[in-house]
């Protein structure tokens, strides 16, 4: 009897053990200890924009399960603290890698020292990150934003130099994005440098659409009746707020377009819906900002587990579309750039 009590102890004992460091495995391993996938946390900015909506199907479409990741996705609905708190969270779980599109610049020392201390890499998409210390984050991929704007400054300064209008007063108003964001402070900084340069433009205003079509409506409204007349240009920051600065401008009995009575309304992002815009003459220019970053991040990812060490800053390559045919090319910073015109298998060749 005694015998039997023993070895029936003995088996609990046994079980116990297996049990408990079963217990410790999973949680060393977090979400993917079933599947061995690697486990992704990434933090989105939110669902604001066409373009927004591309770069999270892009990242999970490329972080799948039948890709061999595990994708933990958290969309903090435009608010940093949303997004700290889902990186903690994603530090608890003990995910392989952080990914992180952050909402703001500046305000991340903190968490991502934390997550540098639990041995858990973070790449930064979309919008840069201002650190004290640059170890915090492996790798960053995204858009050159002021190059953006710079290309934008010089197709338009080309443009109206094709249409005898190089020496007009020219009267421009910018609908800025979220303010803080790299993309705002880019493409509005590549704006403010043109203006200097060229003495007959004009800058009336900067208000933020903060990249939605609602607020670039509501900004261009306001606008239309403080200016009146006087507005030339409208310089939307992305093409959610074009959508919706055109829609202000129709309304108030104007019009936009390519002629020179027209409102000549520029944008960023180049999403299907921004092209068919501009092949329609609603939108005369928009500057492409990729949002596909899912494979450039894939490789980086790659690179890490194969015990390499990744480019600091990767740039996705980009394109300039345009309603007319007037500018061949531009060049800034003595790099030529082509320009697009659109048409319907251009618009049929878009991915998002």
């Amino acid at each position: 009897m005694k015998k039997i009590l023993c070895s029936a102890l003995l088996v609990s004992c046994m079980v116990f053990a297996m049990t408990a460091c079963g217990s410790k495995k999973a949680a060393q391993t977090g979400s993917d200890a079933k599947s061995g996938n690697i486990t992704v946390g990434f933090s989105q900015v939110g669902a604001e924009s066409d373009w927004r909506t591309a770069n999270s199907t892009s990242m999970k479409e490329t972080f799948s399960e039948k890709n061999g990741y595990t994708l933990i996705f958290d969309d903090a609905q435009q608010k940093q603290e949303n997004q700290i708190k889902a990186i903690r969270n994603f530090i608890q779980q003990e995910v392989d890698y952080i990914v992180l599109a952050p909402v703001t610049e500046t305000g991340w020392d903190t968490v991502l020292k934390e997550a540098k201390d639990a041995g858990i890499p973070v790449i930064i998409v979309d919008r840069m990150v201002k650190v004290s210390d640059e170890s915090l984050y492996t790798a960053w991929v995204g858009s050159n934003f002021e190059l953006e704007g710079k290309k934008a400054a010089a197709w338009l300064k080309a443009y109206l130099d094709k249409t005898g209008r190089g020496d007009e007063q020219i009267n421009i108003v910018d609908i800025q994005g979220t303010i803080g964001a790299s993309a705002q402070i880019g493409r509005t900084k590549g704006l403010e440098d043109a203006c200097k340069e060229n003495k007959n433009w004009n800058l009336l205003a900067e208000e933020t659409g903060e990249f939605t079509q609602s607020k670039g409506q509501e900004v261009m409204e306001s606008l239309l009746k403080k200016h009146k007349d006087d507005i030339d240009v409208v310089y939307c920051e992305n093409d959610n707020e074009a959508f919706g600065a055109i829609d202000a401008i129709t309304a108030a009995g104007k019009t936009v377009g390519t002629g020179k009575d027209d409102i000549l309304v520029m944008s960023f992002d180049s999403t299907k819906t921004g092209l068919t815009d501009v092949k329609d003459g609603k939108i005369i220019l928009d500057t492409e900002c990729n949002p596909l970053h899912g494979p450039r991040v894939e490789e980086i990812i790659k690179a890490l587990e194969a015990g390499e060490t990744p480019e600091k800053q990767q740039y996705v390559d980009e394109e300039i579309f345009a309603a007319v045919e007037d500018v061949d090319s531009v060049k800034v910073e003595d790099q030529d750039y082509s320009v697009t015109v659109v048409t319907d298998d251009v618009i049929k060749g878009r991915a998002y």
